[in-house]
């Protein structure tokens, strides 16, 4: 942690009890609260945006690894040029814990802080963002689980990724990890996306490929699942198809070279239109699966999406066997006239599961849970904790604990 002085990750509520799940049976909303700025150096808006607000004093929220390559020297900097003072916060640690928001919280109140700015990738904006819901909120922090549970806005919050995948940028939600209880708990509300959303694609250059990889796949789940969720609209429809398309076409250009400009821009704007997308759906049945893999066993969230993402759509297949053919095309699958050539409906809806194996391979996601020291023990407590998320009653296909232990079993 360092004082510099000034120079001169919506969907819909919760469905209400015993409604029916089917087009047109609820409401159907689309809502963006954050604004969204694109386009190489725009990190250097920070300050000018920041002054305009008023602030003075401005805390960025990073991590260790992420200040190591001098990635926030650019937003500090603006900051500076607008009369800003700044404080440097770089604890931020994967899976973050409640502790951690804490501690955070300590931190902007003695810097007298007045705007936080986020730079990093979910961790670092997650924890920013919770530590602006505490700076109006007075907590506990786990008491705002659920949807819309804090009544007072949070502090402003300025949002740059440094990673393609978790578009915590332009989300209502924060995941923070309840240690003590080893479960990832969501709270949700418009008032917590950020106020501003700045995708400079110099902040992603270079990534490591492993990094781009895992990150990518996140944000490919959150369009796959966005588009076949249950509380999808024409709207997100035709969001979550266009991420595909994008993430899809460049992720193994992206990881061969992470230094492609083009390809890791395509993955920052395809991350962030898949964020908008499930902001407004939720998602499914790998989100459910993934939270516990990292809270039982920290699998980085990307990767425990990647693994469980082809099982739990050969899962839903049945259920959504044309929303998978839509996904199979927006990833450059051929299945005209595969109905000519007997073909079923599910088997062209398989393609999209093979399409994202194929995918997965090539850029060295792991292949099987055992392979990351997952003990096939833990199982039941894993899909006890996942029946707890909200995302399994919008999962296309009704899904049981025991399905759940056998997704488990067959990623295992």
């Amino acid at each position: 942690m360092s004082t510099t002085p000034a120079t001169h990750r919506a969907p819909a509520p919760p469905l209400p009890p015993g409604a029916p799940i089917r087009s047109g049976a609820v409401p159907q909303t689309f809502q963006n609260p954050t604004r969204v700025i694109t386009g190489e150096g725009c990190a250097a808006e920070v300050g000018p945006h920041a002054a305009k607000l008023g602030a003075t004093k401005v805390m960025v929220v990073s991590d260790p690894g992420v200040v190591r390559a001098g990635i926030p020297k650019s937003v500090i900097d603006s900051l500076h040029d607008s009369g800003i003072e700044t404080l440097l916060y770089s604890e931020v640690e994967p899976d973050p814990r409640i502790e951690l928001v804490e501690a955070t919280l300590k931190a902007y109140k003695e810097f007298g802080g007045q705007l936080i700015v986020a730079v990093g990738g979910g961790s670092s904006i997650d924890v920013a963002t919770a530590t602006a819901i505490l700076a109006t909120n007075p907590g506990p922090l786990r008491s705002y689980e659920g949807w819309e549970k804090f009544l007072n806005s949070p502090d402003p919050l300025f949002a740059l990724p440094t990673t393609v995948g978790t578009a915590a940028e332009v989300t209502p939600f924060v995941v923070i990890t309840d240690a003590a209880a080893k479960f990832k708990f969501t709270i949700g509300s418009p008032k917590a996306a950020p106020m501003i959303a700045f995708l400079d694609p110099m902040l992603v250059l270079g990534l490591p490929p492993s990094v781009t990889a895992a990150t990518a796949m996140d944000a490919l789940t959150h369009a796959i699942e966005s588009y076949t969720s249950l509380l999808s609209t024409p709207i997100s429809e035709g969001l979550a198809l266009q991420a595909i398309r994008m993430i899809s076409a460049n992720i193994r250009i992206a990881v061969a070279n992470p230094n492609n400009l083009a390809a890791m821009n395509a993955l920052l704007i395809g991350a962030n239109i898949a964020g908008l997308a499930f902001s407004n759906t939720r998602l499914g049945n790998v989100h459910a699966t993934a939270h516990p893999l990292g809270a039982f066993w920290k699998i980085p969230h990307g990767v425990a999406n990647a693994l469980m993402l082809p099982h739990v759509m050969e899962f839903n297949a049945l259920a959504c066997p044309l929303r998978m053919i839509d996904i199979a095309q927006a990833m450059g699958e051929s299945v005209a006239g595969m109905s000519m050539a007997g073909t079923t409906e599910h088997d062209a809806a398989l393609r999209a599961v093979q399409a994202v194996r194929r995918l997965e391979t090539d850029i060295g996601i792991p292949a099987r849970l055992r392979d990351l020291g997952v003990d096939k023990a833990s199982i039941p407590d894993m899909a006890a904790d996942a029946m707890k998320s909200a995302n399994i009653a919008i999962n296309p296909r009704k899904t049981t604990i025991n399905e759940i232990i056998s997704l488990y079993e067959s990623a295992w």
